[in-house]
């Protein structure tokens, strides 16, 4: 319905006379949007608002002479002028039926063309933290950008997706460490915590949940622990999120 009712405004732009809109005037962007507010319409376009700026013309006085060039459609049951200039499109109760009709005709491929033209684009998601806690915000991104790639790939494009996992290397290496650290505390070694390491207080409660796991058994003294390593960092290090 959208693009139908921009088609619709472009065809009475075309139709205004020359001395109302020039001709170099008429390279403009042509946007319809939903209305917030029923009793608007359903759609509505500040077209003759934009217009006015580059013809010095009244903007509702535009609005009226666009409204009045609008073709006929099947579409449409009314059409209003709104406040300083804005074109209300109110639709007839059958417009979206007959949409259905064509969603139930064309199936899979309903809404799919090639204005992609066969582009390549990536589309890189997620890429969550491994050092910190999943949130909801982890799973939204994830839907969101697997769905903007198949939105990109039914309209033409050549899409690679990007999901990095995050499940290995140096970040992983001091989450491990980290844990295995809050471990050992509740086994009852007490040391000054790695400024290096993960301090996030998550890593406390996975600590107590190995103990309540294995007991004792990957238990090493905090002395064997340190040994030989080099001092600690007094401060910064890396810091969890």
């Amino acid at each position: 319905m959208k693009t139908l009712i921009e088609a619709l405004l472009k065809q009475a732009l075309d139709a205004l006379p020359e001395d109302l809109v020039p001709r170099a005037a008429r390279e403009v962007s042509i946007e319809a949007e939903n209305t917030r507010d029923a009793l608007h319409g359903d759609f509505a376009s500040n077209l003759a608002m934009r217009l006015g700026k580059t013809t010095r013309q009244n903007p509702r006085k535009l609005a009226e002479a666009l409204a009045g060039a609008l073709p006929a459609s099947p579409a449409l049951a009314k059409v209003e002028i709104a406040g300083a200039g804005f074109i209300n499109f109110f639709l007839r109760d059958d417009a979206y039926h007959q949409e259905i009709g064509k969603v139930l005709r064309e199936g899979p491929g309903y809404g799919r063309s090639n204005a992609g033209a066969g582009r390549r684009m990536q589309v890189e998601f997620v890429s969550a933290n491994p050092t910190g806690p999943l949130h909801v915000a982890h799973g939204r991104h994830a839907a969101f950008g697997a769905s903007l790639s198949n939105l990109l790939e039914a309209v033409g494009y050549n899409v690679q997706r990007e999901y990095y996992v995050n499940d290995a290397g140096r970040q992983m290496d001091i989450l491990a460490v980290s844990a295995w650290l809050r471990y050992l505390e509740v086994c009852g070694e007490r040391f000054t915590f790695p400024a290096n390491a993960y301090v996030g207080e998550y890593l406390v409660a996975v600590g107590e949940q190995l103990f309540a796991a294995v007991g004792t058994a990957l238990k090493h003294s905090a002395v064997e622990v340190f040994k030989g390593l080099p001092p600690d960092e007094p401060q910064g290090g890396d810091k969890d999120e």
